[in-house]
């Protein structure tokens, strides 16, 4: 089994109550999908090659097209996730800030579409973003990211 490594940003903003930043999931996969569908704006890294919050603030910027906003950078921890050989180690930190959804302009990636078709097709990594009240976040995001949600708040409720 190898652990792959992981690295992201959750951006949080405090408007009639707390609100985060995800994106949903993009190409044909997820296209109909909702619940479990968004993610944290994160990616992948090799630790021998990469510290994890400079590939946190890389992976920010390329999914998003934006940079990270200025602010304080709270870590929020590692979470394990996967089976088998698709294990994945995801280090995130949040970061209060503001950032304009209509603003982002999505990396992309490519893959074989439709499946054993031989044609590459483009894809936007993250199709849509959007900022959600904590509950709502919970039920969009994948099951492994769900714990950001409670150290964020936990954070928070205790500073």
């Amino acid at each position: 089994m190898s652990l792959r490594f992981s690295a992201g940003v959750l951006l949080y903003r405090r408007t009639t109550g707390l609100e985060v930043l995800i994106g949903h999931m993009g190409g044909p996969l997820w296209a109909k999908k909702d619940g479990a569908a968004w993610s944290i704006p994160k990616g992948e890294y090799k630790p021998t090659e990469e510290q994890p919050r400079d590939a946190a603030r890389r992976e920010f910027g390329e999914e998003l097209g934006l940079p990270v906003p200025d602010g304080e950078w709270i870590p929020l921890g590692d979470v394990q996730y996967g089976s088998g050989s698709s294990k994945k180690q995801v280090t995130v930190w949040a970061v209060e800030g503001d950032l304009d959804p209509e603003q982002v302009v999505p990396g992309t990636f490519e893959m074989e579409w439709p499946p054993r078709s031989g044609r590459i097709a483009e894809f936007p990594e993250i199709d849509r973003v959007g900022w959600f009240d904590l509950d709502t976040a919970h039920e969009k995001l994948g099951k492994g990211q769900r714990p950001y949600l409670d150290r964020l708040r936990e954070h928070l409720n205790g500073a």
